[in-house]
């Protein structure tokens, strides 16, 4: 989605702050102007906007995208502000219905609750003027009326207007538009006026605004004519949302903050589908929902921006259009998790409100005719539809009890990678659950499932996909291919080499794959561009064979060591792909004539240069917004025809006789599909992309199809939006286009919805009649086209023209030729099942390959929500337990504690000699840390299996310290160099007080206090030390705490927990040695002599 509705407020703002930055100065616009909603503050409102008490008279009218204001009687003039707050008062939060905008005979009805307020300003007749900039695919128009405001009448007619193309801004001079524009406009004025529509022209560019129209502008001068304002009264205005990267901050400022797009009027925003926004900002795949009808009884959860198109297109050609519930997608490999967050808003908004009842029959009382719910989805290119499949299955178990109750059947209709495995978890699903699944694969037309769900169509004409049925095949004849005709996008052949732009090994595998398959001689990648590495080779497959594709960081070397290579396909960013762009058309034209750009949100003032230049240098552009192209036997652009199973389902190995081009790379899939079940199959096939100025055009493939000796017949698909298959239209008439063609343009919905809907595609919105679908449909059928009722009839008049080609000797069957055989990666035969190894790690306390990483299975979303803090992340990841808040709390005073002993001591020492010798912090904390062993830091797992060996066994304490004498053993964790009962180590009695509240049980700290008694009657300083007072009550506290048996806390002694926690925390200190001296800029340490005993005998 790109060209966007702003409202008046944002759209007078935008313009009055940048007109002034960029004329310096010289135009001034009155940008006094407030948005008023239902929260507003009017106290505070006036304090920041002091001249609404001023100013004697006001306008106000609502900003919500409405058009024809003064008509509907929404226009409030020559009001003062107590009158404006009356006034927005009677208005704010009704409903009133206006007439629809989209071309529905039905009214619009919304709610008044956004208003702008103006000052009026006192003029005359001849100070109102009417200006438009609007855009085209070549640059941009500028129409001009000196009779501005209600008396305009027929803009097209009356408007003066010239065109600017995209590099030639300039010859927009002030002699230009005085003579082209500003014909009756009074003399005094012509200066200030061209001057202005210039500068507005710029900040149009500037801000990729694509549509803007100010009616009336009104131009007033001070009463001693020294200052002109310029006072637009009413405004209308677009904006390329896909730009946002660009200029944001532009948009930005004059607004103080975030430029909102509101919705159009009469559609009700959903806290639902801000959800779905939200999500969609946080994933790289395509997230979209609109609400059409709260109360509807059919929901759709479509994949792919066009196939959702078509799903709401065959509802409303059927005739059920007002009880179609929603529109959106979910595309571009959802996660699990996301689908399932989908889904589940599809069904709380499904289940929100009971369905319908209706009329059994004269006496039999009323009926639940339950809710439909859709599942469909065009032929997946890459998103793994089982993984996708996990999710919605997990919502439908989740809401399952009230699905049932609602009596909602569910048609299930999708194909792509993985989609056997999909299909049959939902039908283990519909078994388990008692839910009303109906499930149908590639096999079945793609939306086949609508007049099944609705009941149009018998269900013993459509099988499942898992019916026996689909085991017998048509076999189809198929053309050898051909390699000829002229054009200026390049025909692919057998020996066409690419260069991709971009790291995307998944992508150039599959090309690779299907080059093998169509038994090329050479793989179709030569190398691969990406200039943020340096140049290296990367490993890939051909058949069961290794080979190395160079990475080449500059393009020119690239180009330069392959000199066949004609074709690039580029994957870079939509924020990176018009550098790269530019850089190939600029300087390497005469070798590249074909680039793919396959980057979605592409803003359309770049599109536009690229493809000016583009055709000036006689290079083809395929995109942007495309997933590619693909010739089979020859050669195929990315991702386009899906897995290697869908390559061989539709037979895209060989060619065929029919050629087909679309907007949609989705529904490619589908042509894909259809094409090989109802005629010999696909001869080359073209997405040319979705955005609003696709680089190559209907007509540009189609006559190269024409052309073709090879091509029997031609395909079609449009959509809603645009004129170019007008272009296709006079081709037929004119008689240029002579070989049968199959045509549809989707969106025919879109004339069924009361209020205007952006469909996927950023082109995919009809500015006038004849943009619609079903004007563009009369206008290809009046021309000659093969044009079917709706979509869904769409394969039967492919086979039907097919069979007539056949009978009439135009198409020869010829023998099926046998699938090639490809080997299968290993991970995907794993991910279905085909195949299985040991692995060669195994790990249970952290997950990262899910949507959020886990900690001991707990998502770290949870261990935030829970703050188990830092002593719940060390539970988490060393014992695999949600430990108690008493435990996870000792955790963290026993890192404290141990956090640092000054740096006297040997592992500080070795971390400062090493800082100051000048080595980095890693390897600083490790010298400090290779100290620690059984003379420092190594104490604690030593003390804890004495001191609970010996409480276990029953000793008591003087048995105990004879026993260790007997032995000639220390005992672990007694002993102080200056601390004594008498002289207590503070940390001792923090933690010895510490377990002694908290801990249920505290055996070995109480033997351990007994033997510090017998001990200290021998010394003073052999008390229970810090790391012994660590160790005794670090095993009570495993022991005690509920979370592990006798046998599980010593195993966790016994693997050394105790001394790691000691180097946990100790690390702290030696970081905050290393850092101390770097800080106090410490040079290297070299040991005094005097301080040495040199012994010389």
């Amino acid at each position: 989605m790109s060209a966007k509705a702003i409202r008046e407020y944002r759209g007078k703002k935008l313009i009055s702050y940048h007109v002034k930055d960029i004329s310096n100065g010289k135009h001034i616009i009155d940008d006094r102007s407030v948005l008023i909603t239902s929260t507003t503050n009017y106290d505070l409102l006036v304090e920041q906007e002091s001249w609404l008490l001023t100013t004697p008279l006001l306008v106000v009218k609502p900003d919500q995208l409405i058009k024809r204001r003064g008509k509907a009687g929404l226009v409030g003039i020559k009001l003062n502000w107590m009158e404006v707050q009356e006034w927005i008062s009677q208005k704010m939060n009704t409903e009133i219905t206006l007439e629809s905008s989209s071309g529905s005979k039905d009214g619009v009805t919304g709610e008044l609750h956004t208003f702008i307020v103006d000052p009026y300003v006192e003029h005359s007749q001849q100070d109102e003027y009417y200006i438009c900039i609007q855009s085209d695919r070549n640059g941009e128009e500028i129409l001009f009326c000196k009779d501005g405001g209600v008396d305009v009448g027929d803009v097209d007619t009356k408007a003066k207007r010239i065109h600017i193309g995209i590099d030639k801004i300039d010859l927009l001079s002030n002699e230009l538009i005085d003579a082209e524009l500003l014909d009756g406009v009074p003399l005094e004025r012509i200066t200030e006026l061209s001057s202005f529509i210039i500068t507005l022209f710029e900040v149009y560019r500037k801000l990729n605004f694509t549509y803007m129209e100010i009616n009336p502008i009104v131009f007033s001068e001070s009463e001693d004519g020294t200052t002109t304002t310029i006072i637009p009264l009413d405004l209308a205005a677009k904006i390329d949302e896909t730009a946002s990267f660009l200029n944001g901050p532009d948009w930005a400022k004059p607004i103080g903050g975030h430029l909102d797009l509101p919705a159009p009027f009469g559609r009700k925003e959903y806290p639902e589908e801000e959800y779905i926004r939200e999500l969609d900002s946080k994933t790289g795949a395509s997230l979209k929902l609109t609400v059409l009808n709260e109360y509807g009884r059919i929901w759709t959860m479509v994949a792919g921006g066009g196939a959702s198109v078509v799903y709401a297109d065959t509802i409303s050609d059927l005739g059920y259009a007002n009880e179609l519930a929603n529109y959106g997608e979910y595309s571009g490999a959802p996660s699990t998790e996301h689908t399932y967050e989908y889904a589940k808003t599809l069904i709380e908004l499904m289940t929100k409100h009971e369905p319908p009842l209706t009329k059994k029959g004269d006496d039999d009382g009323e009926d639940n005719k339950g809710k439909i719910f859709i599942i469909g989805g065009s032929i997946a290119n890459f998103t793994d539809i089982a993984a996708t499949f996990a999710g919605l299955i997990k919502a439908l178990l989740a809401y399952c009890d009230i699905l049932l109750k609602h009596n909602v059947s569910i048609w299930v209709r999708r194909a792509g990678p993985n989609y056997q495995e999909g299909l049959q978890m939902l039908r283990e699903c519909s078994n388990t659950t008692g839910l009303d699944i109906k499930i149908y694969g590639p096999e079945t037309h793609i939306t086949a499932v609508v007049p099944l769900a609705l009941g149009l169509e018998a269900i013993k004409d459509f099988p499942q996909f898992d019916d026996p049925s689909h085991l017998h095949k048509k076999e189809l004849a198929i053309q050898i291919a051909d390699h000829e005709a002229d054009h200026s996008v390049e025909n692919f052949t057998a020996k066409t080499r690419c260069v991709v732009y971009g790291l995307m090994p998944v992508a150039v595998q599959g090309m690779l794959d299907f080059d093998f398959m169509c038994k090329r001689e050479k793989p179709s990648v030569a190398a691969m561009i990406f200039p943020f590495s340096a140049n290296h080779y990367m490993k890939f497959y051909w058949g069961t064979n290794e080979i190395l594709l160079p990475v080449y960081e500059s393009m020119d070397e690239a180009f330069q060591k392959h000199p066949e290579v004609s074709v690039v396909v580029n994957f870079a960013s939509f924020r990176s792909v018009y550098g790269s762009v530019m850089e190939m058309l600029e300087n390497h034209s005469e070798q590249i004539k074909t680039i793919g750009i396959i980057a979605e949100g592409v803003p359309e003032s770049q599109t536009r240069a690229f493809n000016k230049v583009a055709a000036d240098k006689g290079v083809g552009i395929i995109g942007p917004a495309t997933v590619g192209g693909i010739k089979p036997g020859c050669f195929r652009i990315g991702n386009t025809g899906g897995m290697l199973d869908n390559i061989v389902m539709c037979k895209l190995y060989r060619p065929g006789s029919v050629a087909y081009v679309s907007r949609s790379g989705g529904l490619s899939n589908e042509l894909n599909n259809m094409i090989s079940r109802n005629t010999d199959g696909v001869y080359e096939g073209v997405a040319i992309g979705g955005d609003r100025y696709p680089g190559s055009r209907f007509l540009d493939h189609i006559l190269r199809y024409n052309d073709n000796p090879s091509v029997h017949m031609l395909v079609l698909l449009g959509e809603v939006g645009g004129i170019d298959e007008y272009q296709i239209c006079d081709a037929l008439k004119s008689g240029r286009i002579t070989k049968p063609l199959v045509a549809w343009c989707i969106g025919t919905c879109a004339s069924k919805f009361t209020f205007e809907v952006q469909f996927g595609h950023a082109g995919a919105l009809a500015k006038a009649d004849m943009e619609t679908s079903m004007a563009k449909n009369a206008a290809l059928k009046k021309a000659g086209a093969h044009v079917p009722e709706n979509f869904f009839e769409f394969g039967n008049m492919l086979n039907t023209i097919y069979t007539v080609l056949v009978d009439s000797g135009s198409i020869e069957p010829a023998p099926e030729v046998e699938a090639p055989k490809i080997p299968m990666d290993y991970q995907w035969a794993k991910r279905l099942g085909l195949v299985r190894k040991p692995a060669a790690f195994i790990s249970s306390i952290s997950d990262d390959r899910g949507d959020e990483l886990k900690y001991g299975g707990m998502p770290i979303s949870e261990v935030f929500d829970k703050d188990l803090g830092v002593g719940g992340v060390l539970g988490l990841l060393w014992f695999r337990r949600h430990l108690p808040v008493h435990v996870t709390k000792f955790i963290e005073m026993i890192l404290m504690v141990t956090a640092d002993h000054g740096p006297a001591v040997s592992g500080a020492h070795n971390t400062i000699v090493s800082a100051r010798a000048g080595k980095d912090l890693v390897s600083s904390l490790c010298s400090g840390l290779l100290t620690i062993g059984p003379r420092f830091g190594g104490a604690l797992d030593d003390a804890a299996k004495m001191f609970t060996s010996a409480s276990d066994k029953g000793l008591d304490a003087e048995t105990f310290v004879k026993d260790m004498r007997k032995q000639n053993k220390l005992i672990m964790g007694i002993g102080h160099k200056i601390k004594s009962l008498s002289n207590p180590d503070k940390r001792v009695e923090i933690i010895k007080n510490y377990a002694l509240e908290h801990f249920d049980d505290n055996s070995v700290l109480l033997f351990a206090l007994a033997v510090e008694q017998v001990t200290t009657k021998k010394k003073a300083n052999l008390i229970l030390n810090v790391d012994g007072c660590i160790a005794v009550c670090f095993v009570d506290m495993l022991r005690s705490c509920g979370a592990f048996t006798t046998e599980e806390a010593d195993e966790q002694i016994e693997n050394g927990c105790l001394n790691g926690l000691f180097v946990l925390g100790r690390s702290i200190g030696f970081i905050g040695h290393f850092l101390d001296q770097k800080r106090l800029k410490q040079g290297l340490y070299r040991h005094p002599w005097d301080d040495i005993s040199y012994l010389t005998e």
